[in-house]
């Protein structure tokens, strides 16, 4: 979508308009990506979440943070915004890592927002606190959201079903479990226990 890859098959049009049509730095300046994968580089929270861009103030940081809910774990930190994450971000957790991520993509605003197995790697707490920015990030936002855990997805939409490339369902939560095809059975798997215990 942001034309990193060329596309062997088909078109992606955005607004009813080819991506190949948009100028490339255009495109991407309105696409965000969260990967499962964040990367952090050596300095301050500040530094990783504005990507040292000097038109961002700290006001915004600070209201980003609490947007997402993030600001009050910041504070606890050692120095607060100006915590020194180190290479790789490894003074934190994965789940605090993806929070950085976060404020990252809302700083920066973007039309379409992708969130990329941005929960496959995070403890069921950090998950909690996670889905929260999450519906906090997407609200008024075309956002793709690649997920294998269905918390995440569930609340979308239209859910598109791939199963080794392939497209085996589209719909709904609620029209999927319908169904009772591919969609249901990874629910069952993933929230049936959960409902039991709930009763």
């Amino acid at each position: 979508m942001n034309r990193l890859y060329h596309i062997q098959k088909g078109t992606i049009k955005i607004d009813q308009v080819n991506i190949d049509d948009y100028k490339l730095d255009s495109l991407r300046s309105k696409i965000g990506i969260v990967l499962q994968d964040v990367f952090l580089f050596s300095g301050s929270v500040m530094d990783n979440v504005t990507l040292r861009n000097p038109h961002i103030k700290k006001e915004q940081v600070i209201e980003a943070a609490k947007l997402i809910g993030v600001h009050n774990f910041i504070m606890q930190l050692p120095n607060d915004y100006d915590y020194n994450v180190m290479e790789r971000g490894s003074t934190l957790s994965l789940g605090q890592r993806q929070l950085l991520s976060f404020i990252r993509a809302l700083l920066y605003d973007p039309s379409i927002l992708i969130l990329d197995e941005a929960t496959s790697s995070v403890d069921t707490e950090s998950e909690h606190l996670i889905q929260q920015a999450i519906d906090k990030l997407i609200a008024g936002r075309t956002s793709i959201v690649i997920a294998h855990r269905l918390s995440t997805i569930r609340k979308a939409d239209r859910i598109v079903v791939l199963d080794k490339g392939e497209v085996k369902e589209m719909g709904t939560h609620d029209e999927l479990l319908e169904k009772k095809g591919h969609y249901y059975q990874l629910y069952k798997m993933q929230f049936a226990h959960k409902e039991k215990i709930n009763q």
